[in-house]
């Protein structure tokens, strides 16, 4: 059975391969398969006990922030991945702050010290 091919405009049968599909990815990544780990399901959710389920940005400019809570990696799992469980680079974060750290507005130096604040007996 011929069709439009959506890639390059041609009629062609549809098991015809034109060459312009783009290749599916069909391998996960390690930092990928590692987000469906049981062993970060417990991590994140001890993060977000330990921080009292509040963003800890929020919280320490005076608000408190419950919702849409995420675990933020300070050193990114895809550069160190022997941190991707380690007490000191993992933050709760609201789902705006975090998007603010993602992009470098809130520093990783400021999130750092904002843990040891915070946190500096648990980190013993």
């Amino acid at each position: 059975m011929k069709h439009s091919c959506r890639y390059c405009g041609r009629i062609h049968d549809k098991k015809f391969d034109c060459g312009k599909k783009p290749a599916r990815e069909t391998k996960a990544t390690e930092v990928v398969r590692f987000r469906w780990t049981f062993a970060w399901q417990r991590k994140r959710d001890e993060i977000k006990r330990r921080d009292g389920s509040m963003c800890a940005v929020c919280r320490a400019e005076g608000r408190a922030v419950y919702d849409r809570l995420e675990v933020h990696h300070i050193i990114p799992a895809e550069f160190n991945f022997d941190m991707r469980l380690a007490n000191d680079n993992l933050i709760t974060l609201c789902e705006t702050c975090h998007t603010l750290a993602e992009a470098g507005q809130i520093t990783k130096l400021d999130l750092i010290k904002l843990i040891e604040k915070t946190h500096a007996p648990d980190l013993k």
